[in-house]
Order: C-alpha cells, then sequence, then structure tokens
C-alpha cells in the first residue's frame, strides 16, 4: 500500500482537491481523471486523509466570505508581484494570456459577443483595473465593461496571403501590452477568411486569470454561446463569492499559526540556496530581464512514454517526479551544479469556493534538489519525492511572501530563487463545444518566455510531448534543439539502467558521438606540451604578444 503523502502527491498531480467540509472529506476533479481503482483508494483510506489534511487546513469550516465593496481591496500576493513587476519594467506583454481558436460552420456572431459580455459581466475580475494609492496598489472594481470585439474580414485575400496575415495578426495581439490602470484586461478580435471560417482571438493579463481560468473560460463560453444562439438565458448558477473576496481572505490567512509553520519550513528547506543557476548562454545576459520567448516542441514516442510510467511506478513516483529527476540530471550535465533549484506551479484552488471563479490562483513552489554524491537516478528519484511531498504539504505559502521573508539576493536581470520552470499540465478539461460549429484550438510558435528555460510537459493518451520555452535574448534555437535532443536521448538512458550514476548517463546521440570521433580523428599534435611560466600567465594579452 502506497504511503499516505504519495496518494495526495498523485492525487495534487491529477489536480484532485480534497478538503474538509464539516468534519467530511469532499472531493472535486477534472472530467475523467478519477478511475475506480482511484476512487476505492479514496474511500478506504479516507481516515487516513481526513488526519493528514486537519494538520495543515486549521478551522477548515469557515468559509471565504462576501466583503463589502464601500472598502478599498487588497490586491491577492500574487497580483501585487505582477504589479510590481509592471510598475519596474514598464507595460510588457510577458505576461499576456493569449488564446486564438478556429471557428469553422455556422457563427453566431451576436451569441458569441452576447456570451463574452455575460462572462464578463459574471466574473467581477475581469472587469477589475489596479491604481495606486499613497503608494499602495488597489483594485478598482467596475460595475460595467463592454467589450469590444472588432471583426477583420481578410476574405479579400488569398490563401496564402490569408496565412500571412493570420499569423501577423496573432503575434501583434499577443504582443501588444496592456495598461493595468486603463485597460479593460480581456481583450478579443474576430477574424473572418471565409463566412463559415473564423478565428477568435482572446487576450487576458495573468493578473487576472491562469491556466485553469483560460480553460474555465472556454468551458463558460461554450455554455453561454450554446444558450444564447438558441435564444434561452444563462444556465449558469451565481457565483457565491469573487476573486476580490478572496483577495481580502488571503490577507487575513496571514495571521494564522499555519502561516508561520510553512515559513519555517521553506526557510530551512531554501537556507543557503544559490541565486543563479549559471546555464551556458548564447548571449550575455541583458542587465534588465527580459521576456521575448520562443517554443520548440517535442514529441516523445508511444515506447519510450510508456517505459516511463512503468519506471515511475515500479519506483513507486509519479511521472512528474522522474521526469523531474531526469531534467534536474540534464541541467547538472549542462552546469556542473549540485544544487538546483527548479520552479513548478500549483493550481492554488485547494477550496471549493475558489473553483469556479475567473483569477490568479496559481502559486509558485521551488523544488531545490541536491545531486551530490554523484547519486544512481533510482537515488536521484527517491530524493526528488521527498522534496516534491514536503512542498506540496506547503504549498500554501504564497510565493511572493516566501521571497519578501528571504530577502534573496536580487538582480534586474533575472528571476530570484530559480530560473528554470518546470510544468506538467494537466488540466482536464471537457474540449470546447459550440453548437454547429467545428472548434480548433491554435498554437503558436512564439511565447513570452518568464524565465530563462521552461519545459511544458503533457501526458497524451499514448505519448508524452514537450514544450520548450526558452529567452531568445539568451539562447539560438539551435542550442535548445540539441538540449531537447539530448534530454530524450537521456531519459533512454535512464531507461536502460536507472540504477546507473547521473554522471555515467548518456546525454549524447549516436549522431553526436560519430561527430566528436570524427572531430577527435582530425586533431594532431604536433608539437609537445609546453607549461607557460607563472610569470607569464600573470602578463596581460597585450603584453604577452608585444
Amino acid at each position: 500500500m502506497k504511503p499516505i503523502e504519495e496518494l495526495l502527491s498523485e492525487l495534487r498531480r491529477l489536480e484532485i482537491k480534497l478538503w474538509i467540509d464539516n468534519d467530511r472529506l469532499r472531493y472535486s476533479a477534472p472530467h475523467g481523471t478519477i478511475s475506480p481503482d482511484l476512487l476505492e483508494q479514496m474511500r478506504s483510506r479516507k481516515g487516513e486523509i481526513l488526519a493528514f489534511l486537519e494538520q495543515f487546513q486549521p478551522n477548515p469550516s469557515a468559509p471565504i466570505k462576501p466583503v463589502p465593496r464601500t472598502q478599498n481591496i487588497p490586491l491577492s500576493f500574487a497580483q501585487q508581484r505582477l504589479w510590481f513587476l509592471d510598475q519596474l519594467e514598464g507595460k510588457s506583454s510577458a505576461y499576456n494570456m493569449p488564446m486564438a481558436l478556429r471557428l469553422k460552420g455556422n457563427l453566431n456572431v451576436a451569441a458569441l459577443q452576447q456570451a463574452l459580455q455575460s462572462i464578463i459581466e459574471r466574473h467581477e475580475n475581469l472587469r477589475t483595473n489596479f491604481a495606486t494609492q499613497n503608494g499602495a496598489p488597489i483594485t478598482i472594481i467596475h460595475s460595467y465593461f463592454n467589450l469590444s470585439l472588432p471583426l477583420i474580414n481578410l476574405q479579400n485575400l488569398s490563401e496564402t496571403e490569408q496565412e500571412i496575415e493570420l499569423e501577423k495578426l496573432i503575434n501583434k495581439e499577443h504582443l501588444q501590452p496592456f495598461d493595468l490602470k486603463n485597460d479593460c484586461l480581456i481583450r478579443g478580435t474576430l477574424l473572418r477568411l471565409q463566412d463559415q471560417n473564423h478565428i477568435l482571438l482572446l487576450t487576458l493579463h495573468h493578473i487576472i486569470s491562469d491556466g485553469w481560468s483560460m480553460n474555465l473560460l472556454r468551458q463558460e463560453l461554450g455554455t453561454l454561446y450554446s444558450a444564447f444562439s438558441n435564444n434561452q438565458p444563462s444556465p449558469l448558477p451565481n457565483l457565491p463569492i469573487q476573486y476580490a473576496d478572496f483577495a481580502y481572505w488571503q490577507q487575513e490567512w496571514l495571521t494564522r499559526e499555519i502561516y508561520q509553520k510553512h515559513l519555517s519550513y521553506w526557510k530551512k528547506q531554501l537556507d543557503g540556496a544559490p541565486p543563479l543557476l549559471e546555464l551556458p548562454l548564447d548571449y550575455a545576459r541583458p542587465t534588465l530581464q527580459t521576456f521575448t520567448g520562443k517554443k520548440h516542441s517535442q514529441h516523445l514516442s508511444k515506447c519510450l512514454s510508456e517505459t516511463l510510467k512503468t519506471l515511475s511506478q515500479n519506483e513507486g513516483v509519479t511521472l512528474f517526479m522522474t521526469l523531474l529527476a531526469a531534467f534536474n540530471v540534464l541541467l547538472y550535465r549542462y552546469t556542473g551544479t549540485e544544487d538546483i533549484l527548479v520552479g513548478t506551479p500549483v493550481a492554488g484552488r485547494n477550496r471549493s469556493e475558489v473553483e469556479p471563479l475567473i483569477g490568479f490562483f496559481i502559486n509558485t513552489l521551488v523544488l531545490r534538489t541536491d545531486l551530490k554524491g554523484n547519486p544512481s537516478f533510482q537515488e536521484l528519484l527517491s530524493r526528488v519525492k521527498e522534496v516534491t511531498l514536503g512542498a506540496y504539504e506547503h504549498q500554501e505559502m504564497p510565493f511572493e511572501k516566501l521571497v519578501e521573508e528571504l530577502q534573496p539576493e536580487r538582480s534586474l536581470s533575472y528571476n530570484p530563487l530559480f530560473q528554470v520552470w518546470f510544468n506538467m499540465v494537466n488540466l482536464k478539461f471537457k474540449p470546447l463545444e459550440l453548437p454547429d460549429l467545428t472548434v480548433e484550438l491554435l498554437s503558436s510558435s512564439e511565447a513570452a518566455s518568464k524565465f530563462d528555460i521552461t519545459l511544458y510537459v503533457r501526458e497524451q493518451s499514448e505519448s508524452i510531448t514537450l514544450d520548450w520555452v526558452y529567452n531568445r535574448e539568451l539562447f539560438n534555437p539551435e542550442t535548445i534543439t540539441g538540449m531537447a535532443e539530448r534530454f530524450q536521448t537521456l531519459l533512454e538512458s535512464i531507461i536502460a539502467a536507472p540504477d546507473q550514476s547521473i554522471s555515467n548517463l548518456c546525454i549524447l546521440s549516436q549522431t553526436e558521438h560519430q561527430r566528436g570521433y570524427q572531430f577527435k580523428s582530425r586533431v594532431c599534435l604536433d608539437k609537445p606540451f609546453t607549461e607557460f611560466p607563472k610569470t607569464a600567465i600573470d602578463q596581460s594579452i597585450s603584453d604577452r604578444f608585444s
């Protein structure tokens, strides 16, 4: 039987939320994530789960309550950090959250506009701006925001011209920054390619949204469009609270003993951590951090994907832990650093009241892995498992408050505490369905890069997809392509011999090995080795050759 911590870790990875409600265990889960076996485990171990949760969820029955809007509503801690970055760096598209949907069929534009407007009226957070009062940020909640949905007609262009113009318009929309004080922080554009072929572009600022919210937005858009296109009223229930109520509650939570318990753990966990992971860069790091990014996609074969899952099961860890451990090995081999810090997100929606809200709930965990002693990969897995479970137990600590408390060495050129992000995406919502329309979610190779490198992992039905998002002002595309290829070679090497020490795991492909041998055969020393005397070493380059 799995330890209770491991079972809860698996539930968190699947975005299955557990909470206590009047001494009863409650849960919610994305569609299709709970198997009959997993449900039986949850039922049979209910007592253990309750006992574990009670350690970290004091006064669980106290709900988040609406607060009067007559007072100043504070920003959540996550919002405060994005507001601060906006003040420091100026308007930027780095925290835009774009979505592009191809809609094929009979589109009811009026119903689409009505559905989007209804979502804005439903979610107060989408009608919020951020201003400054006495040097501190405050939220300004508007009673009404009219969403403009301009229609751009591209029907007069040829198919080739349309594709060129489409890419240009999508990139332009993605890169247009928001003014947090004055702009509506959700905007949309409708592109018409043909009478029955449209592209809907929606962009939200991260300060009012996150990945969960974008999926929720698609869900509500489908529900409302279906209703309005049939002249029916909205079937969505009223929301009991809004994001501002959560932000107010979060400030109150700081006074509780549980905050100090979380803070104590993180102070100990991150004590003496190195401030910067020195990756080999193609370009000098700018003095002011930039966010211009690009994406490289990679697909692992069905065979490799299945064997990675089998290895995880055999070692008693999750697939997240296995891939994170492998990613740590890759970073170790690139940098020689044995103390590696990687950031990773958690949904931050551990209370049932906030699950239906569009807002910025995501929290950041810092996973610090010790690779000292050249352990085997199996030993490293156990270390990563311990670190991950500890972080999950203390995930309620807001990252922004952690940075404030720790006061790490700061630089305007890189992110504090970590510069590499690892995100295993497990948001399994139903695909968007609209009546009389075929919907396709479009992706782009352009992406903002908030960190030096981000690795997104998506577990598909038969394979694993990896998206490498990187800062273009630090790395060439060829460098990241090579890194991705070496990561795949490393995974294959781990599967072949998980008991091998991490320094002996192969990361070079056969092609790279062959290229190395060919290069080696061309090198021939025609003079004996000469040791430089100390006086010559101490000379400057110009003096040495003058």
